[in-house]
């Protein structure tokens, strides 16, 4: 079976350009958790009924037998898709088939922020690796290099820096390695 391009994870395209995301007061955000492996099904049934929405991906590479690289997408959060619906589109999304539970999320803004974050992060190319359940740390600001303007903590894996970027809402988030970088503590 061929591996398959990456689908779009974002939609609109400018979602996060939208300078009244999350002021409508009609709509809120909800945090979809999916039937098991069935966040890309429900991204394009997504992209079909013009329903806004976000579910990070991200390249896996692996590789064959013979050595062969392959890269595949998979959702940075399991079964996780983030939508910015009113009722009657949130409805919809419910028939789909593919929803397990709906999340209304009670901090919209923050969760944009942290999205918006991960988005543009996911965006850079650095190699991300997921993180569960985070425990506290040191909060920095990344003030030069690569990842400048970036906020999360601040970590060490293996002898290397790594700025771990979170999604509040989950209790997740990601990790990327900081090199040549210098941080401030906030």
């Amino acid at each position: 079976m061929p591996i398959l391009p990456k689908e779009q994870d974002l939609y609109p395209l400018n979602l996060f350009d939208n300078e009244s995301l999350g002021t409508e007061e009609d709509k809120s955000w909800w945090a979809i958790y999916t039937m098991s492996r069935r966040e890309k099904d429900l991204m394009r049934r997504l992209v079909k009924m013009d329903i806004p929405f976000y579910g990070p991906v991200i390249p896996h590479v692996t590789k064959s037998p013979k050595g062969r690289e392959r890269t595949s997408y998979i959702p940075l959060f399991s079964n996780y898709v983030f939508v910015y619906s009113d009722e009657a589109q949130r409805v919809q999304v419910l028939s789909t088939n593919c929803v397990s539970q709906c999340i209304k999320v009670a901090e919209g803004k923050q969760l944009i922020q942290d999205l918006k974050q991960i988005h543009q992060l996911i965006q850079t190319g650095v190699p991300l690796a997921r993180i569960d359940k985070l425990q506290p740390g040191t909060k920095v600001k990344v003030i030069s290099g690569s990842m400048t303007g970036y906020e999360g903590i601040i970590t060490e894996n293996r002898g290397k820096n790594r700025l771990i970027i979170t999604v509040n809402f989950l209790q997740q988030g990601v990790s990327a390695e900081l090199d040549n970088c210098e941080v401030e503590k906030l």
